[in-house]
């Protein structure tokens, strides 16, 4: 499936959803009033969904003059990509963590975390961007955009509605609204925002690795960096990182076990490592 179906069809999935919760919420007039609230929310989110994500971190756009290895690194494996140069947007903080996006290759933009520049060897940090170059290469940076707005949003309203619930809120002249109904709907509305991001994400971190070694021709470097950042996350998670953004990034930036790993954005480090191995050994393709 291409990448421009999958946006039709989350941006579908997303007017829907929107129309369902105004359905069960406000009847007639709630399910017009959710209507043009949908049309404004795809149109937003197609435009300006990761200028939302870039600021939501603090992100700073850099230049050469504020972030020389950083930005050289971009530059150089960019033209080696054949990419247009993207934005440099530097996060602030500890946490060592990297991601890519914009509505395509033309419109992109790179953020890495301080953390990040302070922990990786340019070798790794190479390897690491290459991994978000291959992310534009690929136009799945508006994709991961667009999930990480519909699991905001999706979120937003499911608590809306339990508020709604709470203080007497839905509409109390419709026979077929039930607590029961908007129970439910309180519920999964959250764990359908995670099975949306489960179901995108996990597959192209595979894809971006592959094509990031490509890029860098150091798969090794990247599988370094991977062991290192893993190690980072475990110990200096991101506390202002949220579960509807995490898939974005080059490893989860929240770190935790049990019910949380079944609901990860990311497949397994040692995974990704033992494929860039296989890769690094395979030689250049």
């Amino acid at each position: 499936m291409s990448n421009s179906l999958k946006t039709v069809l989350l941006m579908a999935l997303m007017m829907g959803l929107i129309l369902f919760l105004g359905d069960v919420l406000g009847g007639e007039r709630g399910l017009l009033l959710a209507f043009f609230i949908s049309l404004l929310m795809n149109f937003g989110m197609y435009w300006f969904s990761s200028k939302i994500v870039l600021m939501s971190y603090r992100a700073k756009e850099v230049n050469e003059t504020d972030a020389p290895r950083l930005y050289s690194i971009v530059r150089r494996l960019s033209t080696q990509a054949q990419l247009p140069m993207p934005k440099v947007f530097i996060i602030p903080g500890e946490a060592s963590n990297a991601f890519a996006t914009g509505r395509n290759p033309a419109n992109a933009a790179v953020a890495a975390t301080e953390g990040i520049l302070q922990t990786l060897s340019d070798d790794e940090l190479e390897g690491v961007i290459a991994h978000e170059l291959a992310h534009i290469r690929h136009r799945d940076i508006l994709i991961a955009t667009l999930v990480a707005s519909m699991a905001g949003t999706i979120t937003f309203v499911a608590r809306m509605a339990m508020y709604a619930s709470m203080f007497g809120g839905g509409n109390r002249d419709r026979d077929d609204s039930s607590p029961l109904g908007q129970f439910l709907l309180i519920i999964l509305a959250p764990i359908a925002a995670m099975l949306i991001q489960f179901a995108v994400s996990r597959s192209r971190e595979f894809a971006a690795d592959e094509g990031g070694a490509q890029i860098s021709q150091r798969p090794l470097s990247l599988a370094n960096a991977l062991r290192k950042l893993e190690r980072a996350s475990e110990r200096l998670p991101m506390v202002n990182a949220g579960t509807a953004t995490a898939h974005m990034f080059i490893v989860n930036p929240l770190f935790g076990g049990g019910v949380t790993k079944l609901f990860s954005t990311h497949p397994p480090i040692v995974e990704r490592i033992a494929r860039l191995e296989h890769i690094a050994m395979s030689g250049p393709r």
